[in-house]
């Protein structure tokens, strides 16, 4: 196993953005003082608006104590009862089902009760003379008010509250409810809501408050904030990794990306879903955490270029994370949705097609892709049921082709096959985003973290499996499907897929020398899957050298332009390699 130089919390620094932050409640409110002041009004009204699961009561006391405005308002306080929320939201709740519901298209303001808001914007109107502050997650609809600051959370942030009972989901107490179902909860309707309110307001911001590690809150000019966005859209940059057990889970990440090791294990890592990840912002020596789907939501068209945005709109479509067997067991048994399947029931307008790329693998590592030749759907229906009752094991070798898998295989998954990593196997699952739209059908008989077992969805499973895509058709189509496509001066070009089903194409590149690459006026995304370290850089030196390392995965902006990687450190007497994703336009 190689030393680690994994780096956990890459940095984006802003040009001339030393003085444009602030930590700690004394300075912030210090620095909101002066902005007040600045105003030199009779009358100030400072609006603290804030991300679902910011920790907003903390917010408004740690600000009144120090800023001691004349009238100090909850958000909370206008909002609709909790059982008119309850019945607002449950149309994408899914009922009873413990994972799935449908994308909601509320907005924020439906969540409030008018005569409560008119109560609220009258004891507003007869302060005349101070400050007003109002601090939740709606506060601007409000008022819109004089000073707008954004409080942000990241959603990787959210989660973890959630599992430590920190935190509700939006407009109710739910605390005590189990942390899958705050997720359900959160991921249907709370971020799809929060999202459009924060794109709304995202031009207006004075000032953003990263709230993600509450004992050290830092305050950013909003304008700065804007033009660190800006700035990250033109290079090269990576999001922050979060890592995760799993019932799965190995113990390879440990070491290649230097984790706890006193952890049982780890199985997941995303290091490139921007909806879930964070991107850290350097102002001077401070670093800014902000939700990586900023840069989507302010940055679309320089992220993603004209073609892939007019596609998708302000959503990032690719997705990079390891998963990690190496010493632990199979992944859940599963397939995923077809297209017309998944805009219906679940309201996505894409799915996950995906495909595994085997960054390491033991000597006994498998993937299970396609059905065996001749399969009698009934039968492997009814198998599958019987595993789910706890009847009988399910026998996943008579139904499932198990293809042996070495260091840089590649599996190809559209939509509608049967698939899962076997143990024993490290790997760069490349994707479309839409993550969690996984219908497992069979989980081995194991527990989940929590002690329970993890919900099956047969029904979903079985209406999408495209039970044509036998032996053959797998192994013509999904297994190692490399095509040379050209070389120069040390460097050679391959595509390895996807299948002409998913939008996704990928390309290997193996060299020992510079490596010339051409965007085409779109987004790539790219994991270094060989060597030690990297530089990509700009032939026109448009950005500055920007250094990878090993099972790193980076983006590189439509806007940044053509590149180059070279290798670089001890990395340059041997061939390396790295893997790229863009869309197919």
């Amino acid at each position: 196993m190689r030393a680690s130089n994994y780096d956990k919390s890459p940095c984006v620094s802003v040009p001339d953005g030393g003085n444009a932050c602030v930590s700690g409640w004394e300075a912030i409110a210090g620095r909101l003082r002066e902005a007040i002041a600045n105003r030199a009004a009779r009358k100030t009204v400072v609006v603290v608006e804030c991300y679902p699961g910011v920790h907003e009561e903390e917010v408004r006391r740690e600000l009144a104590d120090r800023i001691r405005p004349a009238l100090a308002l909850r958000a909370s306080d206008a909002l609709l009862p909790p059982e008119r929320i309850e019945s607002l939201v449950a149309p994408f709740l899914g009922g009873d089902d413990p994972v799935f519901g449908f994308l909601s298209g509320l907005d924020l303001p439906q969540f409030f009760d008018e005569h409560r808001l008119r109560q609220s914007r009258q004891e507003i109107e007869r302060v005349a003379a101070g400050v007003v502050l109002v601090v939740g997650c709606g506060a601007h609809g409000i008022l819109e008010g004089d000073i707008l600051v954004y409080a942000d959370l990241a959603r990787w942030e959210a989660q973890l509250r959630f599992r430590r009972n920190e935190t509700s989901n939006l407009g109710v107490e739910n605390r005590s409810l189990r942390a899958s179902l705050q997720y359900k909860r959160a991921f249907f309707v709370d971020w799809r809501v929060g999202d459009r309110w924060k794109r709304r307001l995202m031009a207006q911001w004075d000032f953003v408050l990263d709230t993600n590690n509450p004992r050290e809150p830092k305050l950013a000019d909003g304008a700065a904030v804007r033009r660190g966005l800006r700035h990250a859209a033109t290079r090269p940059f990576r999001v922050v990794p979060f890592f995760d057990p799993a019932p799965w889970g190995g113990q390879w990440m440990k070491e290649v990306c230097d984790l706890d090791r006193s952890e049982p294990n780890y199985g997941w890592c995303f290091d490139c879903v921007p909806e879930e990840n964070s991107l850290l912002l350097g102002f001077g020596a401070t670093r800014f955490e902000l939700p990586a789907i900023d840069l989507v939501f302010d940055q679309p068209r320089a992220l993603l270029g004209e073609a892939v945005h007019e596609r998708f709109g302000a959503e990032f479509p690719i997705r990079f994370d390891l998963l990690d067997t190496m010493g632990g067991g199979n992944l859940s048994f599963q397939v995923h949705p077809l297209t017309e399947y998944i805009r219906r029931h679940f309201g996505m307008s894409y799915t996950q097609d995906e495909s595994y790329y085997l960054l390491d693998a033991g000597p006994a590592a498998s993937v299970y892709l396609g059905l065996r030749e001749g399969v009698d759907r009934g039968a492997m229906l009814r198998d599958l049921a019987a595993a789910q009752d706890g009847r009988a094991p399910f026998p996943a070798d008579q139904y499932v082709n198990r293809f042996p898998a070495r260091k840089h295989d590649h599996f190809l998954i559209p939509a509608g096959t049967v698939h899962c990593s076997g143990a024993d196997a490290m790997v760069l699952e490349i994707s479309a985003t839409p993550y969690i739209f996984t219908f497992k059908m069979w989980d081995w008989g194991r527990l989940g973290l929590d002690g329970q077992p993890r919900p099956i969805h047969l029904q979903h499973g079985a209406a999408n499996i495209q039970w044509e895509r036998d032996t053959g058709w797998t192994r013509g189509n999904l297994v190692n499907r490399i095509e040379p496509l050209g070389a120069g001066d040390g460097w050679r070009e391959e595509r390895t897929g996807l299948h002409g089903l998913e939008f996704i194409e990928t390309r290997r590149h193996w060299f020992t020398k510079i490596v010339p690459h051409d965007a085409q006026g779109g987004l790539n995304v790219l994991n270094l899957v060989e060597g030690n370290e990297a530089v990509v850089e700009s032939p026109d030196g448009a950005f500055e050298p920007f250094e990878v390392h090993y099972a790193e995965t980076f983006i590189v902006p439509a806007a940044a332009g053509g590149y180059t990687v070279r290798p670089s450190g001890a990395s340059v007497s041997r061939e390396l390699a790295t893997m790229k994703a863009s869309v197919r336009t």
